[in-house]
């Protein structure tokens, strides 16, 4: 994809950019964070995980790329899924943003602005690094467990270990081929990370809790505690 010379490099940026959101019956707040999307003038594919909501009925009013899961797989698989689809597009660079309307699009360009200037292949985001976050204590506690799960099987300190914001160059998309469907696809990226030495760096982003993001994440707190007793188990039989 060729820059545009009448453009700004921001605007060079977000046009060189395809964000993939991984959803799943995300449709209260789908809507909102596709438009916040739009308005910045971001490409997107949404990757739809068999919801069984009405986003698809959401979406087919928007001018953006559309796959669908025939049966639920999981974070990680839609992941995967998107990866494959940017590799049959043009653009360079590709952001993972989660729809539950928690990130803000404003971090995507300071992620991409740090991707696209410096000699990086994927940039991290940070809900740690600014220190503004007002984050529930479980989750927060969650959070740092899987920091120090990954150091202990990767190597890899991060201070973010499980945000969904992150930013790569399409260059490194063949190598994106998770086999871990679910949420332990976050620490499998490391291993991959780490195995083609990707050089890598974090950026703070601001994270923002809704009434909405809490109580889901509130339900999710059971599961996550779940993928990290299983996870630990099966990296440490699998790991190199």
């Amino acid at each position: 994809m060729k820059m545009n010379p009448m453009l700004s490099s921001r605007e060079n940026l977000v046009k060189s950019t395809l964000v993939i959101i991984p959803c799943f019956n995300e449709s209260t707040v789908l809507k909102e964070v596709i438009c916040e999307l739009i308005s910045k003038g971001f490409d997107i594919v949404v990757v739809d995980d068999c919801s069984n909501d009405d986003s698809a009925e959401i979406l087919k009013y928007f001018s953006i790329h559309y796959i669908k899961h025939p049966i639920n797989l999981g974070q990680g698989a839609a992941l995967t899924t998107g990866f494959q689809y940017a590799q049959s597009l043009p653009h360079p660079y590709v952001v993972t943003f989660d729809a539950d309307g928690q990130h803000n699009p404003n971090d995507i360009i300071n992620l991409l602005d740090t991707l696209a200037n410096n000699d990086y292949d994927i940039v991290f985001g940070s809900r740690f690094l600014n220190g503004t976050h007002k984050m529930p204590k479980m989750r927060k506690l969650v959070l740092k467990f899987g920091i120090i799960v990954n150091y202990l099987f990767t190597g890899i300190l991060l201070s973010d270990a499980h945000n969904g914001l992150r930013a790569f160059k399409r260059t490194q998309l063949q190598s994106l081929n998770f086999s871990e469907n679910r949420m332990a696809h976050a620490t499998e990226l490391l291993f991959i990370a780490k195995k083609y030495t990707m050089k890598y760096a974090e950026c703070p982003t601001n994270t923002r809790y809704t009434d909405y993001s809490l109580k889901k994440g509130q339900r999710n707190i059971s599961s996550i505690n779940l993928f990290f007793d299983i996870f630990l188990f099966k990296l440490f039989r699998n790991a190199d």
